[in-house]
């Protein structure tokens, strides 16, 4: 059977690498399913889940919610370069709402015309979304 190649990288680390039989990517058109002897593409990434269909049978999908890259699609591997991205299942509410608050009065201990408060907008709405997929698991 083919398989892919995927790589899933964030800025500060390698999240996933290994082989997968599909990936069902979070674009900013909606999700797009890839499988192999896909056609070469690269997508921007959205908001949303990005899951990769694992070869293993003890963990057969992995679930990771992703904010913001891009991914490149050749006809063997998928590249996903994530601005943002968490593991379905590593979501620890309490530090996510310390890391919000944190992020909340930092911004506003800045000046309307400050440019930092960019950074620490982008911050806050990555926890809101993170809290808002938390929730919804719970719920489920």
């Amino acid at each position: 059977m083919a398989e892919l190649t995927c790589r899933f990288v964030r800025p500060d680390r390698l999240l996933f690498e290994g082989t997968v039989k599909s990936v069902v990517l979070a674009t900013l058109d909606g999700e797009m399913g890839i499988l192999p002897c896909h056609a070469p593409e690269i997508c921007a990434l959205g908001d949303g889940i990005v899951r990769l269909n694992c070869e293993s049978d003890e963990n057969p999908t992995r679930r990771i919610l992703v904010s913001g890259g891009y991914a490149e699609v050749g006809s063997d591997f998928v590249l996903v370069l994530a601005n943002h991205a968490r593991d379905i299942d590593d979501i620890d509410i309490e530090e996510v709402k310390k890391t919000k608050k944190l992020a909340e009065d930092n911004r506003d201990d800045l000046l309307e015309e400050d440019g930092r408060r960019a950074y620490y907008q982008g911050k806050i709405d990555w926890c809101d979304l993170l809290l808002k997929q938390a929730e919804g698991v719970s719920a489920s």
